[in-house]
């Protein structure tokens, strides 16, 4: 198998946590470009994960002009569309981290570009490829849940707010945990029920416990100075066929019901949630049921092989796309539709009036 040469923008804790190591488990990707705005970065992950020869820039414009056959843009989301385009204009392929962009004015100038140059374009949302995410695609594909018109979309921490980075920064992120891990449950929710067309949004954000000085923050003291987007989020979302779905998301809410990254379906035929493992509800033989799925066997539906991390399947996509010409799993039009939505709530929840779309 040819190896790909790759470059990484944005060096910092997603490019180190999730990304690089993956890559490198990979073993079919060579980064021989990495650029950061902090020089000093760049070079620690060079050292870490790049070739012997790997060139270090703090100018992503120079580094798209590499000889590379794609860009990581691993960067805060202001700046995923700008990167993420000069790297298709200059002829490479991209691998976006979600959300897609902080606009959707931003998201839509990414697909355009995409459609342009040929590209491939697709946005880090990992979630996909879980066990339970795939069992649950699948099931939903066969119709097993018949016709779902309503579902939840859950991002729910108590007290986990991010205190590093610029995750409490507004004009870096476009917003707190609606556009952070909101977005996560959301895409997967919208995948399940193949349904990218809404109706309406309305949403309600709130800045409630960001002041509080006794904090019991799973990651250490927040400071309420630079704390300028919301701690909670939440949307009423009605689709164009009728379908509804409630999205919830936090960083801080005084809630024992936690859940990140998860969807509950109600269907016709059967409902399912992510609440205790997989669990699929239904009527069978006039009894009610619920079904859990043994996860920890076999293969998975989109790739068989040893591993089962979300991430390293999420590079093999990416590496079979570009070089197989296969198709992906998150397509870029459907990131759109999330970034979308996310912005709806946030115009919503600023105008207290409903956003209806065309």
């Amino acid at each position: 198998m040819s190896k790909l040469k790759v470059g990484v923008v944005g060096c910092g804790g997603i490019a180190n946590g999730k990304h690089l190591p993956a890559i490198q488990r990979n073993g079919n990707f060579e980064v021989v470009a990495f650029c950061d705005i902090i020089k000093e970065r760049a070079e620690e992950a060079k050292e870490k994960f790049g070739t012997e020869d790997a060139r270090v820039y703090t100018d992503y414009n120079e580094l798209v002009k590499e000889d590379l056959d794609a860009v990581y843009v691993l960067t805060p989301n202001k700046s995923h569309a700008d990167i993420s385009i000069a790297a298709m204009k200059a002829g490479k392929h991209v691998m976006c981290e979600k959300p897609m962009a902080k606009t959707y004015a931003d998201a839509k100038r990414m697909v355009e570009t995409a459609k342009e140059t040929g590209k491939i374009l697709t946005i880090g949302y990992q979630n996909r490829y879980r066990q339970d995410s795939i069992y649950l695609k699948r099931a939903c594909e066969n119709g097993d849940l018949g016709e779902v018109y309503y579902a939840k979309a859950h991002a729910i921490r108590r007290r986990a707010v991010p205190t590093w980075g610029v995750f409490l920064n507004e004009e870096e992120q476009g917003g707190g945990p609606l556009i952070d891990i909101g977005t996560h449950a959301l895409d997967l929710t919208l995948w399940m029920m193949d349904n990218y067309e809404p109706a309406s949004v309305t949403g309600s954000v709130y800045r409630k416990l960001a002041d509080q000085k006794e904090q019991g923050n799973a990651f250490g003291e927040w400071d309420p100075t630079v704390f300028t987007v919301e701690d909670s989020a939440f949307g009423f979302i009605k689709m164009k066929n009728g379908a509804t779905i409630n999205l919830e998301s936090s960083w801080a809410l005084n809630s024992l019901e936690v859940d990140e990254a998860k969807t509950t379906l109600c269907g016709t035929k059967a409902g399912a949630d992510m609440k205790d493992g997989l669990r699929i509800n239904r009527v069978q033989y006039n009894k009610q049921c619920v079904e859990k799925p043994d996860l920890g066997s076999g293969g998975v539906a989109f790739y068989d092989g040893d591993s089962d991390k979300d991430t390293d399947i999420e590079q093999r996509v990416f590496y079979d796309a570009i070089t197989k010409g296969t198709e992906l799993v998150v397509k870029p039009e459907q990131a759109l539709a999330v970034t979308r939505i996310l912005e709806a709530i946030y115009e919503s929840a600023r105008t207290g009036k409903t956003v209806y779309f065309d």
